[in-house]
């Protein structure tokens, strides 16, 4: 497949343009600094410089695209748009370029429902965590929204805690609720997944959670 990959010097971006390469993916890897994309170059990588909030700048790469991945995430705790003004950009650049397939990384920690254990549904989530990352959470928050307004073939990747470790393949999900007991993940088994969910028809218009 041809696959578009948003993030793609962060944690979690690098593992998914080395995973996608490795199963003989054609990957474009849209990036701001091409010094840090820690990858081997590859007749299989092109690498797009450009300003992922801009529409227009990222055409190029989502031109001709079999699916687009998203794994943009804030830095810091600080106020942030990165990860909707990314994927409006990505949805506009698909909607022009006819490409339907897209699957976003997002944070379990932001949502709260029946697959959470009582104490972290009422007290962890809202009182803990929502306060502490507020400015990330609201960010991808709205990015959902946006997602699923899109009218594209979306799939959101709800994770929790990401470990920098290896990939285990021993990983839990769930469709449209949270895991419960579900408290971290490796960035490496989370680029896993999200590969994995391309090709899955089931999880089109659905977020799946992810986790040990």
């Amino acid at each position: 497949m041809k696959l578009t990959i948003f993030g793609a010097t962060g944690r979690t971006g690098i593992q998914l343009v080395r995973q996608a390469l490795e199963e003989g993916h054609d990957v474009t890897a849209v990036v701001r600094d091409p010094a840090r994309l820690d990858v081997p170059a590859c007749e299989r990588l092109r690498v797009v410089t450009a300003d992922v909030t801009d529409p227009a700048a990222v055409a190029p790469a989502v031109e001709g695209a079999d699916a687009v991945l998203s794994a943009l995430g804030p830095r810091g705790r600080g106020p942030t748009t990165i990860c909707y003004d990314g994927v409006r950009a990505a949805i506009e650049a698909m909607g022009k370029a006819g490409v339907r397939r897209l699957v976003v990384c997002s944070a379990a920690g932001a949502f709260a429902d029946a697959g959470d254990g009582l104490f972290t549904r009422y007290v962890v989530k809202p009182l803990i965590l929502n306060p502490l990352l507020r400015d990330g959470f609201e960010d991808m928050r709205r990015c959902e929204r946006e997602v699923r307004d899109s009218g594209l073939e979306w799939t959101h990747v709800r994770a929790p805690q990401l470990l920098d470790k290896e990939a285990t393949g021993r990983y839990r999900t769930a469709t449209d609720i949270n895991l419960r007991g579900g408290r971290s993940i490796s960035r490496a088994d989370l680029a896993a997944c999200m590969l994995g969910v391309i090709g899955d028809d089931d999880s089109i218009r659905h977020h799946v959670s992810v986790a040990y």
